[in-house]
C-alpha cells in the first residue's frame, strides 16, 4: 500500500453513504404501513410510562449504545492539545446553535410561515427545532471528520467532551428555550428523557466498552462493534418507519410543511458550520482541526432529538415531525459542508494566523 493510499479517507460504510436513500424508503414504507394498519400504530403509541414510549425507548437504546461505545472518555486528557478548536466548537455547540435555532424558528415558523401552518402546531414545531439543535452529534461526526481528513484525536476528544456536557446541559438549555418560546416545559418528562436517552446509555456503553477491552483488547472490541452495528442500523430504520407511520397522514396532506420546516434547519447548519470554520481560522488552528470543528458545530444528535420530542410531545406532534425533517435533510446537507471544507483548504491555509 502506497503513502497516497494511506492518505485517502476510508470509504464510507454503505449505510452512511446511502442514508438519504434509506430515509426515503422509510418514508414510503412508514406512510404505507400507517395507512394500512392504523390500529397497530395506535397500540404502539399507547405503550408508554410518564409520556415515555417504551418501544421507542428500546429502539433508541439499540440505536445509540453501539455509537456511544466508540466514545473514549479517556480522550478528554488530550483536550489541551487542541484547545483553540475545542473552545470554538464548545462555543458554537452550547452558546450559539441552540439559541440561533430558537431565533430562526421563531422568525420563520412563528412569524413568516405562520399563516401557512396549522395554528395549533406552531409551538410544537418550534419546540422540535429547538430540541434538534440542543444536542451535538456524537456518531456521524466521525464519518464527516474522516471525509475531511480531520485530526482523529481532536474529533474523539471533542465528542467525549460534548457527551459529558450533554449529560448535564441538555435538559436546562431545552427547558430554558422552550420556556422563552412560551411553551409549558414538562420537566419530569424532560429529565426522564435525559436519564433514559443520555445518562443510562452512556453508562451502559462505557461499562460494555471497559469489559470488552479488558477481556479481549482492541481486536475483540472492534469485532463486537462490527457485529452489533447492524442492530443499531435496524433500530434506526425501525424508528424512522414508526415516525413516518404516525406522521404519514400529515406529510401526505401537507408536504409544504416539510419544506417550511427545512428552511431554519438549512440556515442554521450553514451558519454554524461557517462561523466555526472562520473562528478556527482566526484562532490559528490547522485545517485538520477546523474541518471537524465546523462539522461537529453544525450537526445534530438526531436520535436523541427524535426520542426527546416524542417523549415530550408525542408521536403525532409537530415537534416529532420537525425532528424527522432534521433526519431527512441532515446527510445531504452535511456532505455539502464537507465538500466546502475540502475545496477551501488552500484558502484556509493561506491565512496568516494559521499554524
Amino acid at each position: 500500500m502506497s503513502a497516497s493510499d494511506l492518505a485517502q479517507p476510508a470509504p464510507m460504510p454503505i449505510f452512511e453513504r446511502y442514508l438519504t436513500l434509506w430515509v426515503a424508503l422509510c418514508i414510503v414504507v412508514g406512510i404505507g404501513l400507517g395507512q394500512l394498519f392504523p390500529s397497530a400504530f395506535q397500540a404502539i403509541g399507547s405503550a408508554e410510562i410518564a409520556k415515555v414510549n417504551l418501544p421507542m425507548a428500546v429502539l433508541i437504546w439499540l440505536m445509540i449504545i453501539p455509537m456511544l461505545m466508540k466514545v473514549d472518555f479517556g480522550a478528554l486528557r488530550a483536550v489541551g492539545r487542541h484547545w483553540r478548536g475545542i473552545g470554538v466548537t464548545l462555543f458554537i455547540n452550547w452558546a450559539v446553535k441552540p439559541f440561533s435555532m430558537a431565533a430562526l424558528a421563531a422568525f420563520f415558523i412563528g412569524y413568516l410561515f405562520r399563516p401557512h401552518l396549522p395554528a395549533d402546531e406552531i409551538n410544537s414545531y418550534i419546540a422540535g427545532l429547538i430540541i434538534l439543535a440542543a444536542a451535538p452529534c456524537t456518531a456521524m461526526v466521525f464519518v464527516w471528520s474522516n471525509l475531511t481528513r480531520g485530526e482523529p484525536n481532536f474529533t474523539l476528544s471533542q465528542v467525549a467532551l460534548n457527551d459529558a456536557i450533554m449529560v448535564v446541559a441538555f435538559a436546562p438549555i431545552v427547558g430554558l428555550l422552550l420556556g422563552l418560546s412560551a411553551i409549558t416545559v414538562p420537566w419530569e418528562t424532560l429529565l426522564l428523557s435525559v436519564g433514559l436517552y443520555i445518562v443510562v446509555p452512556v453508562i451502559l456503553a462505557q461499562v460494555l466498552r471497559s469489559v470488552l477491552l479488558r477481556r479481549g483488547g482492541d481486536q475483540r472490541f472492534e469485532r463486537v462493534l462490527a457485529r452489533i452495528s447492524p442492530l443499531s442500523l435496524a433500530a434506526l430504520l425501525a424508528t424512522l418507519v414508526l415516525l413516518f407511520g404516525f406522521q404519514g397522514e400529515q406529510i401526505v396532506a401537507q408536504p409544504a410543511i416539510i419544506a417550511m420546516l427545512a428552511v431554519p434547519i438549512l440556515i442554521q447548519v450553514y451558519f454554524n458550520s461557517g462561523l466555526a470554520y472562520l473562528l478556527n481560522r482566526a484562532a490559528g488552528e490547522a485545517h485538520c482541526v477546523a474541518g471537524p470543528s465546523a462539522l461537529i458545530g453544525a450537526s445534530n444528535f438526531f436520535e436523541l432529538a427524535v426520542a426527546a420530542a416524542i417523549s415530550l410531545f408525542g408521536f403525532k406532534s409537530g415537534a416529532a415531525l420537525a425532528t424527522v425533517v432534521g433526519v431527512l435533510i441532515e446527510v445531504p446537507v452535511m456532505l455539502s459542508v464537507v465538500a466546502i471544507v475540502n475545496r477551501t483548504k488552500d484558502w484556509y491555509e493561506r491565512g496568516r494566523a494559521v499554524r
